[in-house]
């Protein structure tokens, strides 16, 4: 598999199999994306994984619990468009695959749950940023994520990245045992992908070349 291919075949998966990932692997990836591009070489990720008992753990104590006041912005507080249509569509797209229509929010509700699952997945990841780093260094912690994330893909694993879980960084801080000085910026869920979920074979849409790049001097 080369990169293309790595790139083309991953998706954010939202349905996993049970079956364990090797300590080994897990452990590999985290050391192989360390060749992520970083600013000054600050190397700024942190990275834990949980599985098992200390993955069962932490979806016990989210569970049913509400979430807290982010300590970042996920989105733009007014989302503008393009960006407000393509957040928009990529939801609509999501709940059609699993046949759960606009009008029925106890079940939208009910899916988007399962992001304090992991969407079943057996490995939890998640990646903080120290509270004095600012714009660059986080840019290097989303490059160090999909590094990761294309590795995995490599070993045939799957992953979903999810910010989902800024939402309960107190709880995850509180399981992690984070020193105060780490930000909780994302999870990211790891394992095998279920093919035979239908939410698995949803392709986000992609805008057109001429919308957001511009080929000079060619």
């Amino acid at each position: 598999m080369d990169v293309f291919e790595a790139v083309e075949r991953r998706i954010s998966v939202r349905s996993f199999l049970p079956d364990p990932v090797p300590e080994a692997t897990v452990r590999r990836l985290i050391t192989a994306a360390q060749q992520a591009a970083s600013g000054g070489n600050l190397q700024p990720w942190h990275v834990y994984a949980l599985a098992g008992d200390a993955l069962e753990d932490l979806k016990t104590r989210v569970a049913g619990r509400k979430p807290s006041r982010t300590e970042y912005d996920i989105y733009p507080r007014e989302l503008t468009d393009p960006y407000r249509t393509r957040r928009f569509e990529c939801g609509e797209d999501m709940y059609a695959t699993v046949g759960i229509p606009r009008e029925d929010k106890a079940g939208r509700l009910a899916q988007f749950g399962r992001n304090a699952e992991l969407f079943g997945a057996p490995v939890g990841l998640f990646f903080c940023v120290h509270r004095d780093h600012g714009a660059p260094q986080w840019s290097d912690v989303g490059m160090y994520m999909q590094t990761f994330m294309l590795l995995a893909v490599e070993l045939g694993l799957d992953t979903c990245a999810q910010e989902f879980w800024a939402q309960y960084h107190d709880v995850v801080a509180d399981v992690l045992e984070l020193p105060q000085e780490l930000m909780l910026f994302s999870g990211m869920a790891l394992g095998y992908r279920d093919p035979d979920a239908p939410i698995n074979a949803l392709r986000t849409r992609r805008a057109p070349f001429e919308e957001f790049a511009e080929l000079r001097g060619f």
